[in-house]
């Protein structure tokens, strides 16, 4: 574009944060209407639409751009995040890209099962959390400690609380915001602003770069280190990519595929509030205005997941990661209530993690749902037992235990009854599995429109 980065970055973040309206990682609450653009070959969205709203629209003429050129833009910026999003060179080490941690193959998640990811100058530095997923981020409100249902999703004198943010501990609301993390920290990528403007201009899509923010964007380090978050950004609300709905659970919803009889009681067991009771937190059924269901209410939540001892941090017996309280966020530190939470993930596309929990502690579905099904009827499973008694909540000072979820399936005692049986969990587990994306209808010719519905999901690489 060559005009300057400033009006240019104007019409294009319009264009993202309200063409691409269900990227709420860009405005933090899912759009009414209209809904995203959908490129050729993905899962259709109720109320999509393909042209540009009145927004983007109002901001190009104010900047004297035609919509053309505003698409053309987001573009170009897509294109760059890409190669962004692969480039190690970004990284202190020169060894690790946001690919190597948010691997396409698993559903942009760690494609390995280390607890944490390594990083750091040396490649061996590790933090203290698990790598979460980043697709499905588009429908993330931006953190409230105080949480209320719109009028079309609900009864807004319902107070959900803690909801929000697009990290473990909600401290964040936009993707840029979230990608600075990585890129910062010293354990992950290690890198700083000189250091990746550095990188970029070194890049072969070096020219490309300047091409899309401007011939004077090397000029400031600052300015291209940002401009190289807001490219992973835009980048990160390429919905084929982040958000494909392309599950057999989609296609089953959309009368497309039949359940198996494993999964469809699964489904039932998952719903059950008197048994997993697990959409609670992980929403399965559609919104009132006919959206997929993304499988997390957003809230943050304390469950008591156990201690992870092969963490490094943990080593120190006096630390604790408290989530929405700190260590790593800071503005609520101090604060009781905000102790032990942590933001519920999605559950889609869960089968291909290979680690669980704000700790990674566990490396299975079947752990994890057993966790919840028995954490507090053989609470000898998950926590360390000392001279007889279990030391329950090893990783959460008692004087927060108040913080506790203890809706079902955590409203039992040692002795009781687990919520599940081990055929229950099976197929809790079985179920789960629906929720990956990319299935292929069945007996849809030749590949055609039915199977392209729910399998439209683009295959992204570094080339």
């Amino acid at each position: 574009m060559g005009k300057g980065i400033g009006g240019a970055l104007a019409i294009t973040f319009a264009l993202v944060g309200v063409t691409l309206s269900l990227a709420a990682c860009d405005a933090g609450t899912p759009a009414a209407s209209p809904g995203v653009k959908v490129e050729a070959g993905a899962a259709a969205v109720p109320g999509a639409a393909s042209a540009v709203p009145v927004a983007a629209q109002n901001a190009a003429h104010d900047a004297g751009q035609t919509r053309a050129q505003v698409y053309k833009s987001v573009q170009q910026m897509t294109a760059l995040g890409k190669q962004l999003f692969f480039d190690a060179s970004l990284s202190g080490s020169g060894k690790l890209a946001c690919a190597s941690c948010h691997s396409p193959d698993h559903a942009f998640s760690p494609g390995n099962a280390l607890s944490v990811q390594l990083g750091g100058n040396d490649m061996h530095r590790t933090g203290m959390r698990a790598a979460p997923t980043l697709k499905y981020l588009q429908s993330v409100p931006a953190f409230a400690e105080h949480y209320h249902e719109s009028d079309d999703e609900g009864d807004e004198s319902v107070d959900a609380g803690p909801t929000g943010g697009l990290t473990w501990d909600g401290r964040v609301d936009r993707g840029r915001d979230q990608a600075r993390i990585p890129l910062l920290s010293s354990f992950e990528m290690g890198s700083t602003p000189a250091k990746v403007s550095a990188a970029v201009k070194a890049a072969p899509y070096a020219e490309a770069f300047r091409e899309a923010f401007g011939e004077h964007i090397f000029d400031n380090d600052d300015a291209t280190f940002n401009a190289v978050l807001q490219a992973l950004e835009t980048f990160e609300q390429t919905p084929e990519l982040f958000y494909p709905y392309t599950s057999k659970y989609d296609a089953y919803l959309a009368g497309k595929a039949q359940l198996t009889k494993a999964e469809l009681h699964g489904l039932q067991v998952f719903t059950d509030e008197q048994k997993g009771n697990c959409a609670s937190c992980h929403i399965s059924q559609r919104t009132k205005d006919g959206a997929p269901p993304q499988f997390s209410d957003f809230g943050l939540i304390a469950i008591g997941v156990p201690r992870n001892r092969a963490l490094t941090v943990n080593h120190d017996p006096h630390f604790y990661d408290l989530g929405a309280c700190g260590p790593e966020r800071t503005d609520l530190g101090g604060r009781a209530e905000f102790c032990g939470i942590f933001r519920t993930p999605t559950l889609r596309n869960v089968a291909l993690k290979k680690s669980f929990f704000h700790n990674g502690i566990y490396h299975s579905l079947d752990q994890v749902v057993r966790f919840y099904a028995q954490r507090d009827t053989n609470p000898e499973k998950f926590y360390p037992v000392s001279k007889g008694k279990v030391r329950k909540f090893d990783d959460l000072p008692p004087r927060y235990w108040v913080n506790l979820n203890t809706d079902p399936p955590f409203d039992r005692k040692p002795g009781d009854k687990p919520s599940l049986d081990e055929a229950e969990i099976e197929d809790v587990v079985a179920f789960l599995k629906t929720l990956t994306d990319g299935y292929k209808v069945e007996g849809a010719a030749g590949g055609g429109a039915a199977n392209v519905a729910v399998n439209g999901a683009a295959k992204v690489g570094a080339d």
